[in-house]
């Protein structure tokens, strides 16, 4: 996990889930709650993309990577 997701990332998790831990015993169960969970989801949202595009990166440097060896494999035969 910590391969995708890195320091900062981690911080806006922690302060997130605290800032809404507060939000709901100083707010109580009431309207303004739907405001806070809404933002700790849209939270959520946004580290859950950096975690893809983070994988997805990770797979496009290994295939570049890869296309890489192979061009040098055919430029070491025509040689």
């Amino acid at each position: 996990m910590r391969k995708y997701l890195s320091k900062t990332d981690l911080t806006v998790i922690v302060i997130t889930f605290l800032l809404f831990a507060v939000a709901l015993f100083t707010k109580g169960l009431s309207h303004d709650i739907l405001l806070e969970a809404g933002v700790l989801l849209i939270s959520i949202k946004i580290i859950m993309m950096n975690y893809r595009n983070s994988v997805s990166n990770q797979l496009i440097i290994n295939k570049l990577d890869e296309i890489k060896e192979m061009m040098k494999g055919q430029n070491n035969d025509t040689n």
